[in-house]
């Protein structure tokens, strides 16, 4: 077993995600898709992509962490409507205004 799933494993995600063979992996993800963001890029849209998703979790799946096929490339907001997540803008836009203002 390589260190880098020995890391993921023992949930240290950190010295994973700062490894090596991640940023290699990782750079090899954006090149195939072209920088571009593949949710927005199948509605028809265009968007840098900032973020390397895997398809399968790392922590359910450690040995597919390093497999290229198990990569999507996404932009942030798109990762994080994958997770479930808010992004800044719409923690902003939900947040509740008193309508009255004094």
């Amino acid at each position: 077993m390589s260190s880098i799933i020995q890391h993921i494993i023992e949930g240290n995600l950190l010295k994973f995600y700062k490894s090596k063979e991640w940023f290699q992996i990782r750079a090899e993800a954006l090149r195939r898709d072209n920088y571009e963001c593949q949710m927005c890029k199948e509605k028809g849209k265009y968007h840098k992509a900032e973020n390397v998703h895997h398809i399968n979790e790392v922590k359910h799946r450690p040995d597919l962490s390093l497999t290229l096929d198990n990569l999507l490339c996404l932009c942030i907001r798109c990762h994080n409507d994958v997770h479930d997540r808010l992004d800044q803008q719409q923690k902003k836009k939900d947040k509740f205004i008193n309508e009255e203002r004094w």
